[in-house]
């Protein structure tokens, strides 16, 4: 037997090793470094090891976790992310259009009272019709907030043979059926109408009754001085 001397001996999962009085602890011993994963096979990535930590609880709850595990590209995080962001900005596209659209229909009407003191209110029918080139020389669409009044009022300020110079041409008056008004501008001359009857674009007429209707009653009085005595 030399004159060295190895004896391994299992005290209380402690192993001793003797070489000429010395002794070694297990727990000194160096730990084996953990072989990394071979390519392509499943389990945890190379470069996170095959003791990568699991996430925690409450990475896995995340809200961008739950979108993007529901996603495709799994995998591809990049890809992921710009299809979050593409969702996010149709949705915040759409939020912007039905804003305008909300917007513009509760600009379509208002509910202001009707003024006193260029005269009225005054009451009477409400009809619509085609406009165009009206008499007071003012091409309008359908689109728009005009208006004819009754040729009874028209022809009272007649200044000529020329309706074109006619005085209420270019006026303002302002309609309110029930909680709506709507401001409109005198285009043309009314040949069916009474005195206080207003005839209206198809616009203006669907903010205050429905097509179906035809003729309603309403109240108006001019905006501005008008040069024309109601009776």
């Amino acid at each position: 037997m030399d004159s060295l001397e190895h004896i391994v001996v299992l005290e209380s999962k402690t192993v001793v090793m003797k070489d000429k009085g010395v002794q070694v602890s297990i727990s000194e011993i160096p730990k084996r470094k953990p072989v990394p994963a071979p390519a392509g096979v499943d389990g945890p990535s190379a470069e996170a090891g095959p003791f990568a930590p699991i996430p925690s609880k409450s990475a896995w709850g995340s809200p961008l976790f739950v979108i993007t595990s529901r996603l495709p590209y799994k995998g591809n995080r990049k890809r992921q992310v710009l299809l979050v962001a593409g969702i996010a900005g149709l949705v915040l596209v759409a939020l912007i259009i039905g804003l305008a659209v909300g917007l513009s229909l509760r600009k379509r009407h208002s509910n202001l009272p009707l003024p006193t003191a260029n005269g009225g209110p005054y009451s009477g029918d409400l009809t619509y019709y085609e406009p165009g080139l009206g008499s007071g020389g003012i091409t309008s669409a359908a689109s728009e907030s005009i208006c004819a009044v009754s040729r009874l009022l028209y022809d009272a300020v007649s200044v000529g043979s020329n309706p074109n110079a006619n005085p209420l041409c270019g006026k303002m008056i302002r309609l309110r059926r029930g909680e709506r008004s709507v401001d409109v501008k005198v285009v043309d001359r009314c040949v069916g109408c009474k005195a206080t009857d207003i005839d209206v674009s198809m616009s203006v007429f669907t903010q205050l009754a429905l097509v179906e209707q035809g003729r309603v009653n309403v109240e108006w009085a001019w905006l501005e001085k008008a040069p024309v005595a109601i009776p």
